[in-house]
């Protein structure tokens, strides 16, 4: 991977974790993560998503594993991807059932490159540690790093409760916002300790905590860098579409990159209808290129024109350039390795 780092801040120390192949954290480039829409089952059209997004330079790609269907057909799809060379990690997204999909499809633990638990629906009151467990086991087993991705939507009630009740009895109570804050911070923090526990290597543990607000976002990172070494996966959930998302999410991920926290991002946006889900790995890329973290391809500058430029010619000669470059750099890449 292509990187370089010129924040005036220090990068976060944290684990570096291999996730078939592409190192996360440990000091490694930022990379650039994506996420499919099609329905896993569907392994003709989640192949062709895969692949777009993977050549748009997504270097790792999650791809939802909900039902058996889903499960069957990730080992198809990796098998698809290898025979055309897309050689991209897959990540399998996991609720409230991934414990039994992947003991009942041992094809599709092997196939996936790392899976993604979220502790707030993996299971309830006493089945919670136990379908948990499970997954962690089978983690190991395959010899497969976890993200433990906490998200404030689905937040572990019974934490989030504890922790509201122990507020009420403080003399000086928080809000209910800073509350919620280390809830998702602690719901992180509990679950790696107890993979841990369980016999996952900390090298094998990637963090999230995905809220919706951009301050929230940036709270809990900052509080969640202070208190874990682990390599920290970001992004801002329900960013919403368009422009609103792309800033939402750019003005909060840009902050914490600054102070050097995080190791891997997704932009999710909502795609609008029959939209181009490539963008949110443009924008990815941008952001980080931006900001002078990485190098993805050639910028072209630009005046935006004022009352003094009157032809479009510039406008269009723009335009055409940039798009022919971030056409044409995953084939020259491939072709001039090491020169591009």
């Amino acid at each position: 991977m292509s990187g370089y780092f010129s924040s005036p801040f220090p990068r976060r120390t944290s684990v570096g974790v291999d996730v078939g192949g592409v190192m996360v954290g440990g000091g490694a480039p930022v990379v650039v993560q994506s996420m499919t829409n099609t329905d896993t089952a569907d392994v003709d059209s989640t192949v062709a998503q895969v692949a777009a997004l993977h050549r748009a330079g997504s270097e790792i790609v999650r791809i939802t594993v909900d039902r058996d269907e889903s499960a069957a057909a990730v080992p198809r799809i990796h098998e698809r991807l290898a025979r055309i060379g897309v050689n991209v990690p897959l990540v399998g997204d996991f609720h409230y059932i991934g414990h039994k999909l992947l003991a009942d499809h041992p094809a599709c633990a092997a196939a996936l490159a790392k899976y993604r638990i979220n502790p707030g629906n993996v299971g309830f009151k006493d089945k919670r540690d136990k379908q948990f467990t499970a997954i962690v086991e089978m983690a190991i087993k395959h010899d497969k790093p976890v993200r433990i991705g906490v998200n404030w939507g689905s937040l572990d009630q019974e934490l989030l409760t504890r922790l509201m009740d122990e507020n009420q009895r403080n003399g000086s109570p928080l809000t209910a916002q800073q509350v919620m804050r280390e809830a998702i911070c602690q719901s992180a923090i509990l679950s790696a300790n107890l993979a841990e526990e369980i016999g996952l290597a900390r090298e094998k543990i990637i963090l999230s905590a995905k809220v919706s607000g951009v301050q929230d976002l940036i709270a809990v990172y900052t509080e969640l860098a202070t208190r874990s070494d682990h390599a920290l996966h970001l992004g801002l959930t329900e960013a919403g579409m368009g422009s609103k998302g792309i800033v939402a999410s750019s003005a909060a991920m840009g902050i914490l990159l600054q102070q050097g926290i995080g190791d891997t991002i997704r932009i999710s946006l909502t795609p609008e209808p029959n939209g181009d889900r490539t963008r949110e790995v443009q924008v990815s890329q941008e952001l980080l290129q931006t900001m002078g973290f990485r190098q993805f391809v050639p910028i072209v500058a630009a005046c935006p024109g004022c009352g003094r430029t009157t032809s479009t010619v510039f406008q269009e000669l723009a335009e055409n350039i940039q798009e022919d470059l971030r056409k044409n750099m995953p084939v020259w890449r491939e072709k001039y390795p090491g020169t591009v």
